[in-house]
């Protein structure tokens, strides 16, 4: 078993409430994202996303710190950051939104959370949003206070993850339903739960609001989920992809608009409300767009792994746009990837080459998300 001082960049990237578990409990590597340790490797990814899809995974993912914003003006505030729109989000409900700078472009695509009338949490994907927030408010003459709380979720996901919810919760925690919120304890241990994740599997997010019970928790998770074969895991990179799920910083970022990403249903620049880049993505909106994210079939052996850098595509010879997120899918047994090509190119069936880590091989666009497009397996109740 690998000491967890054998991870290490420096006290200046934090280490999770779960940390020493995940170590304990095989992970073997970590990147960085939002300033923290992830764990990226506990053995065969193919393995963890069979894990994934036949039974049940918890990860890590207290990355994905929360922006926490309260206060009288607290709803007006959220709405000024974000394209969608929020007149209809309840409390105890969560969205899937887009943070737009004054040009358009994507700052980061997290979950919001609303659990009172004027208390709200972004949960990140990995970007200085708290820096953002606080710096908006400081002439917006609205009444909010904007801090990072004590507050490290983690993912359950996978077909038996409601089983395991059921073990820690109750039957009642059943009646959940996809994209809303509920507060809950187990043994005292202070939580939210919520119906999302980010695997498109029946998953849950489990939100922990107070780090020193961390290790705690992480151990009561995992003996209840015994039973269902649930296993420590990491989030995967092949069934996001399937999934046509974005991973910010590769599939999007501040130079990215929504409607370059077929977002159009996150962006309502005829709404009354306000808020920051509506001018910009309506002209976006009314002229169009140069370039379009596809899927991509990539006809070439099975790729090792995820790519590292972009890949360039081209066509008759010209560079025509990049491929951002590709791996070999086991269950599709088909190297498939998301990309950003120029609007002539984007049409399905098109044929393109890409310029892989080992070669040029052809590749065609195809229809994403490549599995379950739908989402019928994350929302069916």
């Amino acid at each position: 078993m690998a000491n967890t001082d054998d991870f290490g960049f420096g006290t200046q990237i934090r280490k999770s409430p779960y940390f020493d578990a995940t170590v304990r409990w095989g992970a073997r590597a970590f990147s960085v994202y939002n300033h923290m340790y992830i764990p990226r490797d506990f053995g065969d990814p193919e393995a963890n996303f069979w894990n994934l899809v036949n039974d049940a995974i918890l990860c890590d993912v207290a990355v994905e710190r929360q922006v926490e914003i309260t206060g009288p003006d607290a709803a007006q505030f959220v709405q000024t950051l974000t394209p969608r729109d929020l007149s209809t989000l309840a409390v105890g409900q969560c969205k899937y939104i887009l943070i737009t700078n004054a040009d358009g472009g994507i700052l980061n695509d997290p979950i919001l959370l609303r659990l009172a009338d004027n208390h709200f949490w972004i949960s990140l994907a990995d970007s200085d949003i708290l820096l953002w927030a606080q710096g908006v408010a400081v002439h917006s003459d609205l009444d909010v206070t904007i801090r990072e709380p004590d507050v490290s979720p983690l993912q359950l996901q996978g077909p038996k993850s409601g089983d395991v919810m059921k073990a820690l919760f109750g039957e009642s925690i059943l009646d959940l339903r996809y994209y809303w919120l509920r507060k809950v304890e187990l043994d005292g241990i202070p939580l939210i739960v919520s119906r999302t994740g980010w695997s498109s599997e029946l998953g849950y997010e489990i939100y922990l609001q107070d780090g020193s019970r961390g290790d705690e928790l992480w151990e009561k998770i995992m003996t209840a989920g015994a039973p269902f074969n649930l296993k420590p895991g990491h989030t995967s990179s092949i069934r996001r992809i399937e999934g046509g799920m974005l991973s910010y910083h590769a599939d999007a970022n501040i130079n990215t608009n929504p409607y370059e990403l077929g977002l159009d249903r996150l962006v309502d620049v005829d709404m009354d409300a306000e808020f920051i880049g509506k001018s910009a993505l309506r002209k976006i909106r009314d002229t169009g767009v140069l370039r379009k994210q596809v899927g991509l079939i990539i006809d070439c052996p099975p790729l090792k792994g995820p790519n590292t850098t972009f890949w360039a595509i081209t066509k008759n010879g010209e560079t025509v746009g990049k491929v951002t997120s590709a791996v070999y899918s086991p269950r599709l047994q088909k190297n498939i990837s998301l990309a950003m090509v120029s609007k002539d190119c984007a049409e399905i069936e098109t044929a393109v080459e890409v310029h892989t880590s080992v070669g040029s091989v052809a590749a065609r666009v195809v229809e994403k998300p490549f599995y379950d497009p739908k989402k019928n397996i994350a929302s069916a109740s």
